[in-house]
């Protein structure tokens, strides 16, 4: 008698599929038969929230974003367990039976959220969580230069001290001014041309 109960509740489900899907196939047809057809440019293209589309929509796309979709999806799906859990464990009158019930549902949900645990510390060694993963890369040279040379030069320059900022100027001592010896006198050239006279003549 119960199988029968069954089974008819199951056939109550299969008509409702069935005719929800007569009713979606006599929708498109009426749409189809009565519904003008008048494609264009405008009606053809994708509708992005107004924006006009520019280019082709088959871009390459990063895998990041399908590892960060799993591992959502993952922990996801399995938080969704809790809930049954909660729910069935949590039953008073299955606790009421026996006391070793509340405990094993317990251990039983520790264990199951130490493996997501252990799941999510797997992901996060494995730097799957950074949307760039950093790749330290130690540079090398041909120049036979010992590594001392170049810690003695960073210690070097760690003795420098920068000064705290002031808005006060410090005064800055005036350099002290050489007297300069005074420049002997250049002696005066003769002249390259010398004018000569004539005495006029007495007629």
């Amino acid at each position: 008698m119960t199988e029968v109960s069954q089974i008819s509740e199951f056939g109550k489900i299969l008509i409702f599929l069935i005719t929800g899907i007569i009713m979606v196939c006599v929708i498109f047809f009426f749409n189809r038969l009565l519904a003008p057809s008048n494609p264009n440019y405008e009606k053809l293209t994708s509708y992005e929230c107004g924006e006009e589309p520019t280019g082709n929509a088959w871009l390459p796309f990063n895998s990041r974003f399908y590892v960060i979709a799993l591992i959502f999806l993952l922990f996801d799906v399995e938080m969704v367990f809790i809930f049954p859990w909660a729910t069935v464990f949590g039953n008073h009158e299955l606790i009421a039976a026996d006391n070793r019930w509340g405990w094993f549902s317990l251990a039983e949900m520790f264990i199951f959220l130490g493996i997501l645990v252990l799941g999510l510390v797997y992901v996060w060694a494995k730097g799957d969580l950074e949307w760039i993963k950093a790749k330290p890369t130690v540079p090398t040279t041909d120049v036979n230069i010992p590594l001392s040379f170049y810690e003695q030069l960073n210690l070097e320059q760690g003795e420098f001290v920068v000064k705290p900022f002031s808005m006060t100027s410090e005064p800055v001592a005036p350099e002290p001014v050489v007297a300069e010896a005074p420049a002997e006198a250049a002696p005066a050239r003769k002249p390259m041309f010398k004018p000569t006279f004539k005495k006029p003549t007495n007629e």
